[in-house]
Formats: C-alpha cells, sequence, structure tokens
C-alpha cells in the first residue's frame, strides 16, 4: 500500500508540499500541484481522511437533528439533506430528537463530540431561549430548521405557517363553509401555535370562529382520537381543518367509522402534502410543505458559516394549495 512519502518520492517534492495539496492549505504552484495529484493517481493513494482532519482542523461531517425519523415528510428531509452534503464533499451524521428538548440536546451534544464542523436542528420542542444559548455558546455553527430565532434570522431556515394556515382557512370559507372545526398540534409547539393563530385570525375576518379545537401529537392515531372527541361532542361542522396529513388520515377514518361522507358531508383538509394522501379515497386536499428546498437552503447556510462565508436570512418558504376531493362545498338541505 502507497504511503505519502511514496508520493513525496514520486513527485518529487516534501512532504509537507504534499500535505499542502491535500488539505487544500497554503499556496503551491499548479504544475507542483498536478504533479502530486498525478503521483497519488499513479501509486492508487487515497489521503487517511483522520490525518486530513487533523491538518484542517474540519472533519468534513456536518450534524443533522431531526425530531422523528418515520413518515414522508422526515424522508424527504433527510434524503435531500444527505444528497446536499455529499455534493459538497460533506458527509452526514443523523441524530433522532425523539420528540422532546432532553433528547434533541443530548444529540446536540453527541455531534458535538464527534467533531462534526456545523449542526443543524429541526426541532418541535426547543424553546426559544434554549436555542438563543446554543447558537452563541457551541463551539460549531448552528442552523436551525422550523423555528425563527429572534436575533438570529440569519441562521433559521423556516415555513409561513401563518400564512399557510391562513391560506386553509380562506379556500374552506371560499367553498361556503362557516362551522369549520380544527384539529392543531400539540398545544407547546411554536408552530401548533401559528398554525392556529393563522387559522383562527382568517376566520375572525369573516366574523368567524372554529366551532371546535382538538390537539393531537401528529401522529395518525391522534388526528383519529381528536375526532371521535369532536364527534362526540355534538358539535356541528361541515368541514375539519387538520395541521398535518397524518391527522388528517386519522379523522377520515373516525368520520368513516361513524357514518360521515367526505366530502358529501363533512369536508377535510390537511397539510404537508404526504405522497399517501393522492391515493385515499378520496384523495386529500392539503397544503404542500417546501421540505425539501429547505433542507437544502438549510445545508448550504450551515456550509457557509463553516467556510466563514458572510450569510444573509433565508427567504420565509411558502405553501401550495393542493386541490383534491376531500373538500366540497356543503351539502345543501334536501
Amino acid at each position: 500500500m502507497a504511503t505519502i512519502n511514496d508520493v513525496c518520492k514520486l513527485a518529487g517534492v516534501s512532504k509537507a508540499t504534499v500535505s499542502r495539496v491535500i488539505n487544500n492549505t497554503g499556496q503551491v504552484k499548479p504544475a507542483t500541484a498536478e504533479a502530486v495529484y498525478q503521483a497519488m493517481q499513479t501509486l492508487s493513494y487515497k489521503p487517511n481522511s483522520l490525518a486530513r482532519a487533523l491538518a484542517s482542523k474540519r472533519t468534513h461531517t456536518l450534524g443533522l437533528v431531526v425530531s422523528a425519523f418515520e413518515g414522508a415528510y422526515f424522508s424527504s428531509l433527510l434524503q435531500q439533506a444527505s444528497a446536499t452534503a455529499s455534493q459538497a464533499g460533506k458527509q452526514l451524521i443523523i441524530m433522532d430528537g425523539g420528540h422532546n428538548q432532553a433528547s434533541e440536546l443530548q444529540a446536540i451534544t453527541s455531534l458535538v463530540e464527534r467533531q462534526v464542523d456545523a449542526v443543524i436542528l429541526y426541532t418541535r420542542q426547543m424553546p426559544m431561549d434554549q436555542l438563543k444559548q446554543l447558537i452563541t455558546t457551541l463551539s460549531v455553527p448552528l442552523v436551525v430548521m422550523n423555528q425563527m430565532v429572534e436575533g438570529f434570522e440569519a441562521q433559521c431556515v423556516c415555513f409561513g405557517q401563518y400564512e399557510a394556515a391562513s391560506e386553509a382557512a380562506e379556500l374552506l370559507f371560499a367553498q361556503g363553509h362557516r362551522q369549520i372545526a380544527y384539529i392543531s398540534g400539540p398545544p407547546d409547539s411554536s408552530n401548533s401555535r401559528l398554525r392556529l393563530e393563522g387559522f383562527q385570525d382568517t376566520l375572525a375576518r369573516h366574523q368567524l370562529s372554529p366551532v371546535a379545537v382538538e390537539h393531537g401529537n401528529y401522529f395518525t392515531a391522534s388526528g383519529y382520537q381528536a375526532c371521535q372527541r369532536l364527534l362526540a361532542s355534538g358539535c356541528d361542522f361541515s368541514a375539519l381543518f387538520a395541521a398535518n396529513d397524518n391527522m388528517a388520515m386519522g379523522a377520515i377514518r373516525a368520520l368513516h367509522e361513524a357514518g360521515f361522507r367526505v366530502p358529501e358531508q363533512i369536508s377535510v383538509l390537511g397539510f404537508d402534502n404526504d405522497p399517501a394522501g393522492a391515493y385515499l379515497i378520496p384523495s386529500l386536499t392539503t397544503i404542500m410543505l417546501p421540505i425539501e428546498a429547505m433542507a437544502q437552503a438549510a445545508v448550504e447556510q450551515a456550509l457557509r458559516l463553516v467556510q466563514g462565508d458572510p450569510i444573509s436570512p433565508v427567504r420565509l418558504f411558502s405553501g401550495k394549495l393542493i386541490l383534491r376531493e376531500s373538500v366540497d362545498q356543503p351539502q345543501k338541505p334536501s
């Protein structure tokens, strides 16, 4: 197996010169660099990644902490983040945030101990003061997805939650619905609150309010159970907005079991554009969240921070209404 000394001998240069070429540090004449690359190719020499990391003080790895691994939403996020990192010559180390603050903090600590060059955090649970502390005290750059941190906007990649929920309310109102129920995400989630506020404020502009609000946890079963509670309460509604597609799917199941037809009797609107929604009967009307574009932007912003390049705030990403079969005008009395 070839060594760096063999490369030095074949290229006719010193070990220091070979090191500068490998790690892209210092100035090396183009002809000299080419001689080193040719020698490496001839000898099939592959530099030791640990040695490169020690020399450059970088491991060429990025850490990503996500709330969970399940579902099409997070699958798309992970695939795009990994592809973007790979295109930049970086490896992505992924950790499960476990849906709670303590697990997210533990995952971040583990990544820093592994000496990643930067951390990307997709969080649903981390409070604002904790995020500010992490950004200012971590030994590596931190990019936050899914939450805007005041004073550190350039290190955040976010989606217009309020605006998208407002668009959902406008759609249901335009379809003629006036009695609308809502299944929200967890009340301690800032994004859940933004979606609920956007939905409520838009209805209020039309002198309406949700007939009832139930909370879920973004999983399908919680949407099913929340819809059962709505039905058991006796409240009358012609449309139901769920804060993500998983809960909307669970709600449709509960409505079916209770004998309600969707959308003939109750329209259902989701959020996230889960691929499965297109194949439901009826297919699910939803708000598309551009998670792939957000993941790419987060990795690219992290890479700029690692390189020490200047950064500017990333634009707020927008949703897109996907019209399918689950929303219709309310049934007229016969």
